[in-house]
């Protein structure tokens, strides 16, 4: 019999232990690891039950924020009288200083690991930023490295997506989750917390870039998005549309600028 290995690890919030078999060529190893953790949080507004969002169960205060505001549903933090998480950490309720709250008609299911939502759709009227925001590659690859020494949580049981909001100094705030929308989501309820606008800032994250991470951006008024992998067509189309710097592959001192060029000095 294959004795099972101890599994008295310390995990970070987020991962849970797992027991599973490691296989290379001939050989197999029965590990003690771990895996993420995803939940289901439920979110209410003024009481009512606006959606389910699947998550990892950390930070839920600050997704709740950023997917309202990103949703349109609030404006700034100053529409907020209340937000209360229950103990268990599968609810958060957040109570406007407003009345009249309307539950978005919409429902748009998208392509966001875990099911992601968006009351939004790509159609909607979004004017192209106005903003001369400019960088350099090599801020990109310091930013992407920042985030790569952030990501705890990865770097424990993989299957996790990482984000940043950061200008060209540092790194404002960062945000693990096992959604990458989530992940954007949290960065915005970051930055209603700490009272700091994320208008001309950069977005660097370690997922795919679509449609419904631009919509997110261009919310913010973000004009940067960066990600070590893809962005989508639709993406890429909207970007243009709205003056966002979009690249891809940010890797290993090379990296693929997808539009507005000039906002890292790149090109004629």
């Amino acid at each position: 019999m294959t004795a099972i290995p101890p599994t008295d690890a310390i995990f970070e919030p987020g991962a849970l232990p797992a027991t599973y078999w490691s296989v290379s060529g001939e050989t197999a190893e029965l590990v003690a690891g771990g895996v993420p953790q995803e939940i289901h949080l439920g979110l209410y507004v003024n009481g009512r039950d606006l959606a389910t969002l699947m998550c990892s169960p950390v930070e839920q205060e600050a997704l709740a924020l950023g997917f309202l505001f990103n949703e349109g549903v609030i404006q700034s933090y100053a529409d907020v009288g209340l937000v209360r998480r229950n103990v268990s950490g599968t609810t958060v309720d957040v109570f406007l200083k407003t009345g009249d709250f309307t539950t978005p008609r919409r429902l748009v299911l998208t392509s966001g690991c875990g099911g992601g939502v968006s009351f939004q759709t790509v159609t909607d009227d979004h004017p192209p930023l106005e903003t001369g925001f400019t960088t350099t590659p090599q801020t990109l690859l310091d930013r992407m490295r920042d985030l790569n020494a952030t990501a705890r949580l990865y770097r424990q049981v993989r299957g996790i997506h990482t984000s940043v909001l950061a200008d060209s100094d540092s790194v404002l705030f960062t945000a693990e989750d096992v959604g990458r929308h989530n992940t954007i989501d949290k960065l915005m309820g970051k930055a209603l917390l700490a009272g700091i606008s994320p208008r001309d800032r950069m977005l660097v994250t370690s997922g795919r870039i679509s449609s419904e991470m631009l919509l997110k951006a261009r919310r913010m008024g973000v004009p940067l998005v960066a990600s070590r992998t893809a962005p989508t067509s639709i993406s890429v189309q909207m970007a243009a549309a709205w003056n966002i710097c979009v690249v891809g592959y940010l890797r290993q001192g090379s990296m693929r600028v997808y539009t507005c060029p000039g906002r890292l000095g790149v090109g004629g």
